[in-house]
Protein backbone atom coordinates (compact mmCIF):
# COMPACT_ATOMS: atom_id res chain seq x y z
CA UNK A 1 0.00 0.00 0.00
CA UNK A 2 1.30 3.39 -0.53
CA UNK A 3 0.85 6.42 0.91
CA UNK A 4 0.37 10.03 0.22
CA UNK A 5 0.20 12.37 2.84
CA UNK A 6 -1.16 15.93 2.38
CA UNK A 7 -1.16 18.88 4.92
CA UNK A 8 -4.53 20.99 4.25
CA UNK A 9 -6.04 23.97 6.29
CA UNK A 10 -8.89 23.05 8.61
CA UNK A 11 -11.84 24.65 6.55
CA UNK A 12 -14.61 22.20 5.47
CA UNK A 13 -14.78 23.50 1.69
CA UNK A 14 -11.31 22.47 1.58
CA UNK A 15 -11.75 19.17 3.44
CA UNK A 16 -15.22 18.38 1.94
CA UNK A 17 -13.36 18.90 -1.89
CA UNK A 18 -9.91 16.75 -1.39
CA UNK A 19 -11.77 14.01 0.57
CA UNK A 20 -13.64 13.55 -2.96
CA UNK A 21 -10.36 14.21 -5.03
CA UNK A 22 -8.85 11.50 -3.08
CA UNK A 23 -11.70 9.03 -2.72
CA UNK A 24 -12.05 9.18 -6.93
CA UNK A 25 -7.94 9.34 -6.88
CA UNK A 26 -7.85 6.13 -5.03
CA UNK A 27 -10.18 4.36 -6.75
CA UNK A 28 -8.46 4.64 -10.30
CA UNK A 29 -4.95 3.85 -8.63
CA UNK A 30 -5.59 0.63 -6.50
CA UNK A 31 -3.14 -0.03 -3.76
CA UNK A 32 -3.18 3.57 -2.94
CA UNK A 33 -4.27 5.62 0.21
CA UNK A 34 -4.46 8.99 0.66
CA UNK A 35 -4.03 10.88 3.91
CA UNK A 36 -5.47 13.84 4.49
CA UNK A 37 -4.03 15.92 7.39
CA UNK A 38 -6.45 18.58 8.21
CA UNK A 39 -5.03 21.08 10.81
CA UNK A 40 -5.48 25.23 11.75
CA UNK A 41 -3.84 27.70 9.34
CA UNK A 42 -0.95 28.36 11.99
CA UNK A 43 -0.33 24.54 12.34
CA UNK A 44 0.17 24.12 9.02
CA UNK A 45 2.21 27.15 8.57
CA UNK A 46 5.03 25.99 11.25
CA UNK A 47 4.47 21.91 10.36
CA UNK A 48 5.43 22.14 7.00
CA UNK A 49 7.36 25.20 6.89
CA UNK A 50 8.84 26.28 9.74
CA UNK A 51 9.43 22.15 11.09
CA UNK A 52 10.45 21.25 7.97
CA UNK A 53 7.51 19.09 7.00
CA UNK A 54 7.90 19.34 3.34
CA UNK A 55 11.81 19.24 3.46
CA UNK A 56 12.23 16.33 5.26
CA UNK A 57 9.15 14.14 3.72
CA UNK A 58 6.47 14.02 6.64
CA UNK A 59 4.17 15.36 4.34
CA UNK A 60 4.16 14.72 0.00
CA UNK A 61 2.11 17.53 -0.37
CA UNK A 62 0.37 20.72 1.89
CA UNK A 63 -1.99 23.04 0.92
CA UNK A 64 -0.36 26.79 0.98
CA UNK A 65 -1.48 29.85 1.03
CA UNK A 66 0.48 31.89 -2.05
CA UNK A 67 1.98 34.25 0.84
CA UNK A 68 4.57 31.64 2.27
CA UNK A 69 5.43 30.24 -1.16
CA UNK A 70 8.57 32.67 -1.02
CA UNK A 71 10.18 31.36 2.28
CA UNK A 72 9.36 28.15 1.70
CA UNK A 73 11.14 28.03 -1.97
CA UNK A 74 14.04 29.68 0.01
CA UNK A 75 14.28 26.93 2.47
CA UNK A 76 14.53 24.17 -0.03
CA UNK A 77 11.18 22.75 1.12
CA UNK A 78 9.66 22.74 -2.30
CA UNK A 79 10.13 20.26 -5.21
CA UNK A 80 10.59 22.12 -8.37
CA UNK A 81 7.54 20.81 -10.94
CA UNK A 82 9.16 21.65 -13.90
CA UNK A 83 11.03 18.66 -14.76
CA UNK A 84 7.81 16.66 -13.39
CA UNK A 85 5.66 18.48 -16.09
CA UNK A 86 8.35 18.53 -18.82
CA UNK A 87 8.17 14.58 -19.16
CA UNK A 88 4.55 13.77 -18.05
CA UNK A 89 2.56 16.90 -18.93
CA UNK A 90 -0.47 18.65 -17.09
CA UNK A 91 -2.99 19.05 -19.50
CA UNK A 92 -3.10 22.40 -20.99
CA UNK A 93 -0.43 24.15 -18.67
CA UNK A 94 -0.04 27.52 -18.15
CA UNK A 95 -2.76 28.63 -20.74
CA UNK A 96 -5.45 26.84 -19.40
CA UNK A 97 -5.36 29.01 -15.80
CA UNK A 98 -5.22 32.85 -15.45
CA UNK A 99 -1.62 34.49 -15.79
CA UNK A 100 -2.62 36.37 -12.47
CA UNK A 101 -2.40 32.81 -11.00
CA UNK A 102 0.65 31.27 -12.70
CA UNK A 103 3.04 34.12 -12.16
CA UNK A 104 2.83 34.44 -8.52
CA UNK A 105 4.28 30.49 -8.58
CA UNK A 106 7.36 31.20 -9.85
CA UNK A 107 10.96 31.76 -8.02
CA UNK A 108 14.20 31.52 -9.73
CA UNK A 109 12.36 29.78 -12.66
CA UNK A 110 11.27 26.63 -10.08
CA UNK A 111 7.13 26.07 -10.33
CA UNK A 112 6.79 25.59 -6.97
CA UNK A 113 3.50 24.93 -6.46
CA UNK A 114 -0.09 24.47 -8.60
CA UNK A 115 -3.06 26.29 -7.92
CA UNK A 116 -5.93 24.82 -6.33
CA UNK A 117 -8.53 27.51 -4.58
CA UNK A 118 -8.83 31.42 -5.87
CA UNK A 119 -11.06 33.83 -4.95
CA UNK A 120 -9.89 38.01 -5.41
CA UNK A 121 -10.62 40.67 -2.89
CA UNK A 122 -14.13 42.20 -3.60
CA UNK A 123 -17.24 43.95 -2.34
CA UNK A 124 -20.22 41.05 -1.72
CA UNK A 125 -23.51 42.72 -1.10
CA UNK A 126 -27.35 41.86 -0.34
CA UNK A 127 -28.74 42.25 -3.81
CA UNK A 128 -32.28 41.32 -2.03
CA UNK A 129 -31.22 43.89 0.14
CA UNK A 130 -30.26 46.46 -1.95
CA UNK A 131 -33.12 46.24 -4.58
CA UNK A 132 -35.97 45.84 -1.79
CA UNK A 133 -38.31 48.95 -3.05
CA UNK A 134 -38.88 49.87 0.61
CA UNK A 135 -35.21 50.40 1.35
CA UNK A 136 -34.43 52.03 -1.70
CA UNK A 137 -36.82 54.60 -1.09
CA UNK A 138 -35.87 55.05 2.70
CA UNK A 139 -32.26 55.53 1.41
CA UNK A 140 -33.02 57.74 -0.64
CA UNK A 141 -35.11 59.96 1.57
CA UNK A 142 -32.35 60.03 4.17
CA UNK A 143 -29.40 60.52 1.74
CA UNK A 144 -30.79 61.92 -2.04
CA UNK A 145 -28.97 59.48 -3.92
CA UNK A 146 -29.95 55.57 -5.08
CA UNK A 147 -29.38 52.89 -2.86
CA UNK A 148 -26.18 51.47 -5.27
CA UNK A 149 -23.30 49.71 -4.46
CA UNK A 150 -20.64 51.78 -2.99
CA UNK A 151 -18.09 52.98 -4.82
CA UNK A 152 -16.18 55.00 -2.20
CA UNK A 153 -14.88 54.47 1.31
CA UNK A 154 -17.24 57.32 2.63
CA UNK A 155 -20.22 55.87 0.83
CA UNK A 156 -19.47 52.50 2.23
CA UNK A 157 -19.76 53.73 6.07
CA UNK A 158 -23.02 55.38 4.96
CA UNK A 159 -24.22 52.57 3.44
CA UNK A 160 -23.26 49.95 6.43
CA UNK A 161 -24.31 52.72 8.63
CA UNK A 162 -27.70 52.45 7.30
CA UNK A 163 -28.24 48.83 6.87
CA UNK A 164 -27.40 48.26 10.49
CA UNK A 165 -30.14 46.79 12.55
CA UNK A 166 -28.95 45.08 15.97
CA UNK A 167 -32.34 44.37 17.20
CA UNK A 168 -32.90 42.03 13.63
CA UNK A 169 -29.28 40.87 14.06
CA UNK A 170 -27.86 42.42 11.24
CA UNK A 171 -24.79 44.69 10.99
CA UNK A 172 -24.03 47.24 7.68
CA UNK A 173 -20.41 45.23 7.56
CA UNK A 174 -17.64 43.10 9.40
CA UNK A 175 -14.06 42.95 8.61
CA UNK A 176 -12.08 39.71 9.18
CA UNK A 177 -9.98 41.39 12.58
CA UNK A 178 -8.47 38.77 13.98
CA UNK A 179 -4.76 38.95 14.16
CA UNK A 180 -4.00 35.65 12.31
CA UNK A 181 -1.49 37.01 9.51
CA UNK A 182 -3.58 37.28 6.70
CA UNK A 183 -6.80 39.39 6.94
CA UNK A 184 -5.39 42.00 8.90
CA UNK A 185 -2.63 42.33 6.33
CA UNK A 186 -4.80 42.40 3.66
CA UNK A 187 -7.00 44.60 4.82
CA UNK A 188 -4.23 47.31 5.70
CA UNK A 189 -3.32 46.56 1.89
CA UNK A 190 -6.38 47.11 0.21
CA UNK A 191 -6.65 50.31 2.84
CA UNK A 192 -3.56 51.78 0.96
CA UNK A 193 -3.85 50.88 -2.59
CA UNK A 194 -7.13 51.78 -2.45
CA UNK A 195 -5.98 55.16 -1.45
CA UNK A 196 -3.19 55.31 -4.06
CA UNK A 197 -0.43 54.82 -1.36
CA UNK A 198 1.90 51.40 -1.61
CA UNK A 199 2.88 49.11 1.15
CA UNK A 200 6.70 49.69 0.41
CA UNK A 201 8.90 52.51 -0.97
CA UNK A 202 10.94 52.27 -4.54
CA UNK A 203 13.50 50.18 -2.25
CA UNK A 204 11.03 47.54 -1.21
CA UNK A 205 11.07 48.33 2.52
CA UNK A 206 7.90 48.98 4.22
CA UNK A 207 6.58 52.63 4.97
CA UNK A 208 4.05 53.15 7.28
CA UNK A 209 4.07 56.76 8.21
CA UNK A 210 2.76 58.36 5.31
CA UNK A 211 -0.34 60.54 5.58
CA UNK A 212 -2.24 57.77 3.68
CA UNK A 213 -1.37 55.40 5.91
CA UNK A 214 -2.37 57.38 8.41
CA UNK A 215 -5.73 57.55 7.03
CA UNK A 216 -6.23 53.96 6.20
CA UNK A 217 -5.76 52.86 9.77
CA UNK A 218 -7.78 55.37 11.11
CA UNK A 219 -10.64 54.98 9.01
CA UNK A 220 -9.89 50.85 9.65
CA UNK A 221 -10.11 51.22 13.46
CA UNK A 222 -13.01 53.90 13.34
CA UNK A 223 -15.12 51.30 11.39
CA UNK A 224 -14.71 48.13 13.09
CA UNK A 225 -14.90 49.68 16.59
CA UNK A 226 -17.98 51.24 15.75
CA UNK A 227 -21.50 48.60 16.59
CA UNK A 228 -23.51 50.92 14.54
CA UNK A 229 -21.71 49.84 11.25
CA UNK A 230 -19.96 47.12 12.27
CA UNK A 231 -20.22 43.20 13.47
CA UNK A 232 -19.17 43.99 17.23
CA UNK A 233 -17.30 40.18 16.62
CA UNK A 234 -15.14 41.47 14.02
CA UNK A 235 -12.05 41.63 16.18
CA UNK A 236 -12.51 37.81 17.17
CA UNK A 237 -12.99 36.74 13.79
CA UNK A 238 -11.12 35.58 10.90
CA UNK A 239 -11.70 35.54 7.06
CA UNK A 240 -13.77 32.23 6.94
CA UNK A 241 -15.89 33.13 10.34
CA UNK A 242 -16.31 36.66 9.03
CA UNK A 243 -17.70 35.43 5.46
CA UNK A 244 -19.74 32.61 7.44
CA UNK A 245 -22.00 35.33 9.04
CA UNK A 246 -22.20 36.96 5.98
CA UNK A 247 -23.41 33.79 5.01
CA UNK A 248 -26.12 33.22 7.92
CA UNK A 249 -27.86 36.64 6.53
CA UNK A 250 -26.40 38.73 9.35
CA UNK A 251 -24.15 41.49 7.28
CA UNK A 252 -25.89 43.79 4.31
CA UNK A 253 -21.81 43.96 2.74
CA UNK A 254 -18.11 43.19 3.31
CA UNK A 255 -14.98 43.93 1.11
CA UNK A 256 -13.85 39.69 1.45
CA UNK A 257 -13.01 36.93 -0.78
CA UNK A 258 -14.63 35.87 -4.12
CA UNK A 259 -15.37 32.32 -2.64
CA UNK A 260 -17.76 33.00 -0.45
CA UNK A 261 -20.24 35.00 -3.07
CA UNK A 262 -19.86 31.10 -4.87
CA UNK A 263 -20.51 29.80 -1.72
CA UNK A 264 -23.94 31.99 -1.35
CA UNK A 265 -24.93 29.61 -4.65
CA UNK A 266 -24.78 26.22 -3.39
CA UNK A 267 -27.96 24.36 -2.81
CA UNK A 268 -29.64 25.12 0.33
CA UNK A 269 -27.12 28.35 1.17
CA UNK A 270 -29.99 31.06 2.92
CA UNK A 271 -28.59 33.17 0.31
CA UNK A 272 -28.95 31.31 -2.51
CA UNK A 273 -29.58 33.86 -5.73
CA UNK A 274 -29.41 36.78 -2.64
CA UNK A 275 -25.75 37.79 -3.31
CA UNK A 276 -23.52 39.81 -6.19
CA UNK A 277 -20.92 41.56 -5.98
CA UNK A 278 -18.76 44.55 -7.33
CA UNK A 279 -15.53 46.48 -7.24
CA UNK A 280 -13.97 47.27 -3.84
CA UNK A 281 -14.66 51.14 -3.12
CA UNK A 282 -11.80 53.48 -3.06
CA UNK A 283 -10.82 56.91 -1.86
CA UNK A 284 -8.74 59.74 -3.29
CA UNK A 285 -10.24 59.24 -6.42
CA UNK A 286 -7.87 56.07 -6.80
CA UNK A 287 -9.12 53.37 -9.57
CA UNK A 288 -10.62 50.33 -8.02
CA UNK A 289 -8.16 47.84 -6.97
CA UNK A 290 -8.44 44.10 -5.89
CA UNK A 291 -6.13 41.79 -3.71
CA UNK A 292 -5.27 37.96 -5.54
CA UNK A 293 -4.20 35.24 -2.82
CA UNK A 294 -4.54 32.16 -3.24
CA UNK A 295 -4.38 28.32 -2.71
CA UNK A 296 -1.61 26.27 -3.98
CA UNK A 297 -0.63 22.55 -3.84
CA UNK A 298 3.19 22.08 -3.08
CA UNK A 299 5.05 18.90 -3.60
CA UNK A 300 7.58 18.28 -0.59
CA UNK A 301 11.27 18.42 -1.49
CA UNK A 302 11.20 15.60 1.01
CA UNK A 303 8.92 13.67 -0.81
CA UNK A 304 9.79 9.89 -0.82
CA UNK A 305 6.45 9.33 -2.91
CA UNK A 306 7.08 11.82 -5.94
CA UNK A 307 6.05 10.21 -8.69
CA UNK A 308 2.61 9.30 -6.94
CA UNK A 309 2.39 13.23 -5.78
CA UNK A 310 3.10 14.17 -9.13
CA UNK A 311 -0.10 11.70 -10.89
CA UNK A 312 -2.16 13.61 -7.93
CA UNK A 313 -1.40 16.97 -8.58
CA UNK A 314 -2.03 15.98 -12.22
CA UNK A 315 -5.47 15.07 -11.56
CA UNK A 316 -6.50 17.69 -8.92
CA UNK A 317 -5.22 20.24 -11.83
CA UNK A 318 -7.35 17.95 -14.73
CA UNK A 319 -10.32 20.44 -16.14
CA UNK A 320 -12.67 17.96 -14.45
CA UNK A 321 -11.90 18.25 -11.30
CA UNK A 322 -11.18 21.51 -10.99
CA UNK A 323 -14.67 22.11 -11.76
CA UNK A 324 -15.78 19.42 -9.70
CA UNK A 325 -14.41 20.96 -6.21
CA UNK A 326 -16.94 24.33 -6.95
CA UNK A 327 -19.71 21.56 -5.91
CA UNK A 328 -17.83 21.85 -2.08
CA UNK A 329 -17.77 25.93 -2.09
CA UNK A 330 -14.12 25.85 -3.25
CA UNK A 331 -13.35 27.78 -6.09
CA UNK A 332 -11.38 26.56 -9.31
CA UNK A 333 -8.49 27.96 -10.88
CA UNK A 334 -9.02 27.21 -14.30
CA UNK A 335 -10.41 29.60 -17.07
CA UNK A 336 -12.57 26.69 -18.55
CA UNK A 337 -13.92 26.46 -14.81
CA UNK A 338 -14.65 30.26 -14.70
CA UNK A 339 -16.33 29.81 -18.05
CA UNK A 340 -18.39 27.23 -17.68
CA UNK A 341 -21.55 27.67 -18.67
CA UNK A 342 -23.72 25.77 -16.55
CA UNK A 343 -21.75 26.73 -13.48
CA UNK A 344 -22.30 30.33 -14.87
CA UNK A 345 -25.96 29.76 -14.34
CA UNK A 346 -26.52 28.08 -11.58
CA UNK A 347 -23.51 30.69 -9.21
CA UNK A 348 -23.91 33.85 -11.53
CA UNK A 349 -20.96 35.39 -9.91
CA UNK A 350 -18.71 33.29 -11.75
CA UNK A 351 -19.49 35.60 -14.78
CA UNK A 352 -17.60 38.31 -12.94
CA UNK A 353 -14.44 36.53 -11.57
CA UNK A 354 -12.11 36.44 -14.69
CA UNK A 355 -12.20 40.33 -14.60
CA UNK A 356 -11.40 40.89 -10.93
CA UNK A 357 -8.90 38.41 -11.27
CA UNK A 358 -7.10 39.51 -14.06
CA UNK A 359 -6.42 42.61 -12.50
CA UNK A 360 -5.89 41.87 -8.82
CA UNK A 361 -2.34 42.81 -7.03
CA UNK A 362 -0.06 40.71 -5.31
CA UNK A 363 1.67 41.62 -2.19
CA UNK A 364 5.10 42.09 -1.97
CA UNK A 365 7.12 38.38 -2.27
CA UNK A 366 10.03 37.25 0.08
CA UNK A 367 10.99 35.33 2.93
CA UNK A 368 10.29 39.12 5.38
CA UNK A 369 6.71 38.21 4.87
CA UNK A 370 5.85 36.48 7.75
CA UNK A 371 7.80 39.02 9.84
CA UNK A 372 5.56 42.00 8.47
CA UNK A 373 2.75 40.41 8.41
CA UNK A 374 3.33 40.07 12.51
CA UNK A 375 4.07 43.99 12.76
CA UNK A 376 0.78 44.69 11.26
CA UNK A 377 -0.91 42.27 12.91
CA UNK A 378 0.28 44.12 16.05
CA UNK A 379 -0.60 47.71 14.25
CA UNK A 380 -4.20 46.57 13.83
CA UNK A 381 -4.73 44.91 17.75
CA UNK A 382 -3.20 48.30 19.30
CA UNK A 383 -5.37 49.94 17.03
CA UNK A 384 -9.12 48.33 18.11
CA UNK A 385 -7.62 47.42 21.61
CA UNK A 386 -6.38 51.03 23.11
CA UNK A 387 -6.91 54.52 22.34
CA UNK A 388 -3.13 55.45 21.47
CA UNK A 389 -2.82 57.45 18.68
CA UNK A 390 -2.90 55.89 15.47
CA UNK A 391 0.45 58.08 14.10
CA UNK A 392 2.16 56.79 17.43
CA UNK A 393 1.00 53.04 16.59
CA UNK A 394 2.47 53.08 13.08
CA UNK A 395 5.78 55.08 14.25
CA UNK A 396 5.87 52.58 16.79
CA UNK A 397 5.87 49.79 13.74
CA UNK A 398 7.98 51.64 10.99
CA UNK A 399 10.76 51.10 14.14
CA UNK A 400 10.44 47.95 14.29
CA UNK A 401 10.45 47.19 10.63
CA UNK A 402 13.81 49.20 10.63
CA UNK A 403 15.21 47.46 13.47
CA UNK A 404 14.22 44.17 11.64
CA UNK A 405 15.80 45.38 8.59
CA UNK A 406 12.36 44.22 6.16
CA UNK A 407 12.61 44.60 2.89
CA UNK A 408 10.98 43.07 -0.32
CA UNK A 409 13.85 43.36 -2.52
Amino acid sequence: MSTLRIAIRNYADFENALIEEARLFEAQHPGTKIEIISIGIHELYKEAITDGGLQHGHFDLALLVTDWLAEAHTAGALEDLNPWHNRIHIHDWPAGWPRSLVQPLIFDGHLTSLPWHDGPECLLYRKDLFQDPATRSAYKAQFFRDLAPPTTWEEFEQTARFFTDPAANRYGTVFAAFPDGHNTLYDFALQLWSRGAELTGSDGRPFLTTPKALAALEFYRRIVRDPHICHPESPKLDSTQSGDLFLKGEVALMVNWFGFAARSGREGSPLAGKVAIAPIPTGYSAPPVSLSVFWAMAMGKGSRQKELAWQFLRFIASPERDLGITRHGTVGCRLSTWRNPELQSRIPVYREIESISLGARQLPTGPAMASFATIVDEVITRALATDEPSAAILEAAQRSIDAKGISFK
